[in-house]
């Protein structure tokens, strides 16, 4: 403590950290290195009160100062001292019932908790409410981005109508192998890895999980209404092919692994929340289309303020790290004023729509017989579910040709319906690839 806030009597705000991997480590450093500045922000001294760890002896990236570390995670949120506690185990269990516990016990929380606040993110907001603390959580989603925050404060009085955003580093830095260098997935994947930015086991990545969670969160608070991973509609990209990527660029697109969360209507003409993730082509004109290696962006759309677009790393200890400290200085300004930030904005309590009732566009590659009718036979199958052809493509290849249409707008269940049909036709010997496009029609 300086001699300055000795003087004025000030009392250390005390911080408990859940967990030291990765970006608890930095978390550490940071209010370590930074403690003069983070006093003088906050308005007292921010003091590391204790570490939770599963084990005392493992190596970590910094030293943590003597008799802090712990192994009882619920003794060290429920201490009467603590007035601060940040979780970034991950992880649904023990984060849930440590951060309830921190919570009941009168400490504000921040967390970086995807998985937890996407899962079951009201029980912990019920709780904040009841306790009168805060639940702060921006590095949940896209790591040092500020894109929570401007959702729930800067654009309140703004109306919110779509969140299309690049919120994986991982699945973007093999798609952008692929784009760049025609790498196959497999070979991107090993090259992510290599690299570290793809785990040993990839799934929750490669497969949208993680992506789902936070277009969850971003839903939740872009449409004040509450939408959870198991509302989001997810597609992973492990069967992206070279040639999808190939013939997404002989359309001038790329192809990215998107979350998407609008404003749509049901089929019963009430307003609805559509949330999904999924591949998708959109045109390289398109700004998340620049976004590159494992970098993540998330691009909102609203009545008033128009188009905005929000970029940088998405993932690693410090950038996650400074999120982390962003809310942590919120957090810590709230508790000396003894008031509390904005707690959930569920209001609007909006339906999740269906996937067959979003509205979307497909690309469709069929290899065809090469004769006379096919090209007619295609699009009266498109027709017959009431789906309009933008374009179409053939390419000859002796006996057999191949088309490529996209179509316009329609919903995703008369564009599936059209596929499966597809497949039915004898003139048809294989649909190739399927995918979804995003982005203005040209």
């Amino acid at each position: 403590m300086s001699e300055g806030d000795k003087r004025s009597g000030v009392r250390p705000l005390k911080v408990a950290v859940l967990g030291c991997g990765s970006v608890g480590s930095q978390v550490i450093r940071l209010l370590d290195e930074q403690a003069s500045d983070l006093a003088a922000r906050v308005g007292a001294p921010v003091e590391l009160a204790g570490v939770a760890v599963r084990r005392l002896e493992a190596e970590r990236e910094v030293e943590v100062p003597e008799g802090l570390l712990t192994t009882d995670a619920l003794g060290l949120v429920t201490r009467g001292d603590i007035d601060l506690v940040v979780e970034v185990i991950g992880g649904i269990e023990p984060a849930r019932t440590l951060i309830l516990a921190a919570l009941e016990s009168g400490a504000s929380v921040v967390t970086a908790n995807k998985a937890l606040l996407a899962e079951d993110g009201p029980t912990l907001f019920e709780a904040a409410e009841k306790a009168g603390r805060d639940l702060y959580y921006e590095a949940a989603v896209a790591g040092a981005i500020p894109i929570l925050r401007p959702l729930r404060e800067s654009l309140a009085g703004d109306r919110v109508t779509r969140v299309l955003g690049i919120v994986n580093g991982t699945t973007n830095f093999i798609l952008d192998k692929m784009d760049t260098l025609g790498s196959g997935f497999e070979e991107a994947l090993e090259e992510a890895q290599e690299l570290g930015y793809a785990e040993a086991d990839p799934t929750a990545d490669v497969e949208g999980f993680d992506a789902a969670a936070k277009a969850a969160i971003l839903a939740s608070l872009a449409f004040h209404s509450r939408v959870t991973a198991a509302d989001v509609h997810r597609e992973g990209i492990t069967e992206v092919t070279a040639g999808d990527v190939r013939s997404a660029r002989e359309m001038g697109s790329v192809v990215k692994l998107l979350a998407i969360a609008e404003l749509g209507t049901s089929d019963s003409g009430e307003q609805a929340v559509s949330v999904r993730v999924h591949p998708a082509m959109i045109p390289r004109s398109h700004p998340l289309a620049s976004v590159r290696e494992a970098y993540n962006a998330v691009f909102v759309e609203s009545e008033a303020a128009g188009q905005l677009m929000f970029y940088g790393p998405g993932a690693g200890g410090s950038p996650t790290a400074s999120a982390v400290l962003g809310d942590l200085v919120t957090v810590a300004r709230n508790h000396l004023a003894e008031t509390r930030g904005a707690g959930e904005s569920a209001y609007a309590d909006r339906a999740v729509l269906p996937m067959g009732q979003t509205r979307t566009r497909y690309h469709v590659a069929i290899d065809v017989d090469d004769r006379a009718g096919v090209l007619a036979a295609v699009a009266h199958a498109f027709a017959d579910h009431g789906v309009s052809i933008q374009t179409v493509r053939q390419e000859g290849r002796g006996d057999d040709a191949q088309l490529v249409v996209v179509s316009h707008e329609a919903s995703d269940a008369q564009l599936s319906a059209t596929v499966e049909q597809l497949r039915t036709m004898d003139i048809v010997r294989e649909v190739t690839s399927v995918m979804r496009v995003e982005g203005a029609e040209e």
